[in-house]
């Protein structure tokens, strides 16, 4: 069996992993992948945004399954052109993607449904997004309606800092058209909670819970990144949590999409927050989170590869998913200065007595060597069966990972052990 998988990062190799055990044995192309995944997958150098590259290879190579997993190539319609030649795929379709690829759109999904999420509004003219702001209440928060790579967020504490996110946004243009439309919506206060789930249109099947880390300093200091740790589970996300989430979030939503003529099948991520008033939905994500993907996927021991397809043929309620009771962590080492300015072209060396999972997301393979070629570099795994123990190997492994400027935060892990 021939599976091509898109994508280039830290997510997409844990998921190469987890395919990779599948007892069906597949042969397995990714686009482009990065130097770390070359022992599992032959890696092929098109982008994960040329659409057309990725479909004349999966025709020339015989691709029986697809997996496009970041939210760019799904946004620009990928599963559309593979489906249009007959190649299977787990992913949602463009116009199922739309749920990440703006949020205007999905903000007005929740409204129609009674989804419960933060009060919002839009604006597509900036003067009246300022002269908004001159009466909203504070803190709120500012969001560009397009993908920008996980950083369209930015929490406003003063009427000024909000202004400034609106002008940033609108008139600097910093996510480029993505910033043309934003969102400014109520500050929500609790626990963060990401919980992914394997749907397919009718059926779905939430994940193990997660926390990420989302800020680039220890005690959640410093820029947004696109994650630097997470654990599982989270402890935050109660059974009686998950009960009203299933029944207020998550088949709501899925009905929704279904009732729009946009079912939605593949994974879909709900980024929640826990309020005083409940659980309420901060974001949609189209995808597998990252580094969200580095803890829950090591906790499935069901065969991803048999759910994959369970999904793309719309028989999931067929499939028995199954996630061990222990716990993992994972570690981001990222070259410091990230999200900023950073410095990379560094050999990258492991300890022989290193005994973690190691998932590479910004490295190149050169002669040989690997060699750091983005800010967040790797992330180190540990699974055991506690949360404790998890997060004490996740960082005893790091420790044994070494390049030039490497940097981590010390506390991965800390919240939710003091909950």
């Amino acid at each position: 069996m021939n599976i091509l998988l898109v994508g280039g990062g830290g997510r997409e190799h844990a998921i190469l992993q987890k395919l990779a055990q599948s007892p069906k044995k597949p042969v397995i192309y990714v686009l482009p992948g990065n130097g770390g995944m070359d022992d599992l997958a032959q890696c092929v150098n098109v982008g994960a945004k040329d659409i057309d590259g990725i479909v004349a290879f999966a025709e020339s190579h015989a691709i029986d399954f697809a997996v496009v997993a970041p939210d760019d190539p799904l946004v620009l319609g990928a599963v559309d052109a593979l489906e249009a030649k007959g190649i299977r795929c787990f992913g949602p379709r463009a116009n199922a993607a739309i749920i990440e690829g703006s949020k205007v759109f999905s903000k007005n999904l929740m409204q129609k449904y009674g989804i419960p999420t933060a009060s919002y509004a839009v604006f597509s003219d900036m003067d009246e997004a300022l002269a908004y702001l001159d009466t909203a209440a504070i803190p709120t928060v500012i969001k560009a309606d397009g993908l920008a790579l996980g950083k369209g967020v930015i929490l406003a504490y003063t009427r000024q800092e909000a202004k400034a996110a609106v002008r940033s946004m609108m008139e600097d243009k910093i996510f480029g058209a993505s910033g043309s439309r934003v969102v400014i919506e109520e500050f929500l206060e609790g626990p963060e909670v990401s919980v992914l789930s394997f749907t397919d249109g009718k059926t779905i099947v939430p994940m193990v819970s997660s926390m990420d880390h989302k800020r680039a300093k220890d005690g959640d200091e410093g820029l947004n990144t696109g994650g630097m740790g997470t654990i599982a589970p989270n402890p935050y996300y109660t059974d009686a949590v998950a009960a009203r989430c299933m029944r207020e979030i998550f088949l709501p939503t899925v009905e929704a999409m279904r009732k729009e003529g946009r079912p939605f099948k593949g994974c879909l991520y709900f980024g929640l927050m826990i309020t005083k008033d409940g659980p309420k939905v901060i974001e949609y994500n189209c995808r597998f989170g990252d580094p969200e993907t580095q803890v829950v996927l090591p906790l499935l021991e069901s065969d991803l590869l048999t759910i994959m397809e369970a999904v793309a043929d719309e028989r999931l309620s067929d499939v028995d998913v199954r996630f061990s009771d222990g716990s993992a962590c994972c570690v981001v080492l990222a070259s410091d200065g990230y999200p900023q300015k950073y410095a990379t072209g560094f050999p990258i060396t492991v300890d022989a007595d290193f005994n973690a999972a190691l998932f590479i997301a910004g490295a190149k393979r050169v002669d040989g060597q690997l060699l750091t070629a983005g800010g967040r570099v790797l992330g180190v795994t540990a699974t055991a069966p506690t949360l404790r123990e998890a997060v004490e190997k996740a960082y005893q492994n790091a420790a044994k990972v070494h390049f030039e400027n490497a940097y981590c935060r010390m506390d991965i892990g800390k919240r939710a052990l003091n909950a």
